[in-house]
């Protein structure tokens, strides 16, 4: 099974910079789609940035030209560069990788997965 642990977060002043790393674990074979996501107090989870296997990105517009997605396949990583944080900013967020990892629960020995971090808390200070 496929874990993933996120670290990085906490408390900054407006306009202030953050790097969030999340780091995958496990019987990963292949890693496609890799995000992160936030979730504010009352609100959904919103994608804020996600990068594909060929590396390309995506944005919500909110965070567009502010927050950076990268990624490592090597080391199995994906990282989120948070530059001119704002209140609006403050959230929990989630990175999600989806692949195909080991497994012998199915008869191919390979299956697919979509595996969330516990979440790290982003607070930005006025």
């Amino acid at each position: 099974q496929v874990q993933l642990v996120e670290f990085g977060g906490g408390l900054v002043q407006a306009g202030g910079s953050l790097r969030l790393s999340c780091a995958a674990s496990g019987s990963v074979l292949t890693i496609n789609a890799m995000g992160w996501y936030r979730q504010a107090p009352g609100k959904q989870r919103e994608l804020v940035a996600a990068i594909t296997s060929g590396g390309s990105t995506n944005y919500a517009d909110a965070v567009k030209g502010r927050f950076t997605i990268s990624r490592d396949n090597a080391k199995k990583m994906v990282y989120l560069q948070m530059n001119s944080l704002k209140p609006d900013d403050t959230a929990v967020y989630y990175c999600n990788v989806r692949g195909t990892e080991l497994s012998s629960a199915v008869p191919a020995g390979v299956r697919d997965f979509d595996s969330w971090g516990q979440g790290t808390q982003v607070t930005v200070s006025t």
